[in-house]
């Protein structure tokens, strides 16, 4: 397990540049001047990630009120405003690689008894579901549903992100759910597309867009819920809702039999 003490600060980190886009502090100089050069290419970045915040929240929300009591919500990120304890009335675990966001996302639930933080990674699904913060939290004998927002468009294609989702998906009783939020390519010209994925290849991760095609497959064993895979201001908006999308988005349930 990595300690706070091995935190490369010389290389941009994913989530602390998100963090930034989104108006946070939890960020270095070496992530705000990545997170710039992405502004200078995609200007609308700060507003797409507040649209994709609030895909977030009104998924949980959603889910909440049909009655869904545990969420394993990957790859968290640093923790902000309006985060999935805050919305969900139940039991949460959140799942991050970076010991900088588990830190974090440590302090601001601590006296929390519904809520626990793991370092695990989801390259290493086996592992992350036997890590104790998340089997000792969660009962995988009721439903629950697995938060992958920002996060697969992290894992390469050679990671198989299909493949990790099944295993996940197979861990989990019917009547669980699957929340996604995924960065694209469609509609981008390609100048711009490759330019800001250089960017991403000298960061913690790679990033890698997909089509709207690659990204329905990953919910193959869900039966997704209306609107379906939509354009993430599209999900069930709210009024006032910011509409900057730069993915799609979409619930899955997985069926009985």
């Amino acid at each position: 397990m990595t300690g706070l003490g091995d935190v490369d600060t010389s290389i941009p980190n994913v989530a602390r540049m998100y963090d930034y886009y989104l108006g946070g502090y939890h960020n270095f100089a070496v992530d705000r001047e990545a997170a710039e050069r992405i502004l200078a290419i995609f200007p609308d970045t700060p507003a797409a990630a507040r649209t994709n915040r609030r895909f977030l929240q009104r998924a949980v929300r959603h889910l909440a009120q049909a009655g869904v009591r545990q969420f394993l919500d990957i790859g968290t990120g640093l923790p902000t405003q309006g985060n999935v304890h805050d919305i969900a009335d139940g039991r949460v675990v959140y799942v991050d690689n970076d010991p900088v966001a588990v830190a974090q996302a440590r302090s601001l639930v601590d006296g929390l008894d519904r809520v626990s933080v793991a370092l695990a990674d989801l390259r290493e699904p086996e592992a992350l579901l036997c890590d104790p913060d998340v089997a000792g939290h969660l009962d995988f004998g009721e439903p629950v549903a697995i938060l992958m927002v920002s996060i697969l468009h992290f894992v390469p294609d050679e990671a198989d992100p299909a493949g990790l989702i099944a295993r996940l998906r197979d861990a989990t009783v019917p009547g669980s759910h699957l929340v996604v939020s995924h960065l694209t390519r469609d509609g981008v010209p390609d100048a711009p597309a490759q330019q800001g994925q250089q960017v991403y290849r000298q960061s913690s991760a790679p990033i890698v867009p997909r089509t709207r095609a690659d990204i329905l497959r990953l919910f193959d064993g869900y039966e997704l819920l209306d609107p379906g895979l939509v354009w993430l201001g599209d999900w069930r908006p709210d009024d006032g809702d910011a509409q900057v999308s730069h993915g799609y988005g979409g619930v899955g349930v997985k069926p009985a039999g």
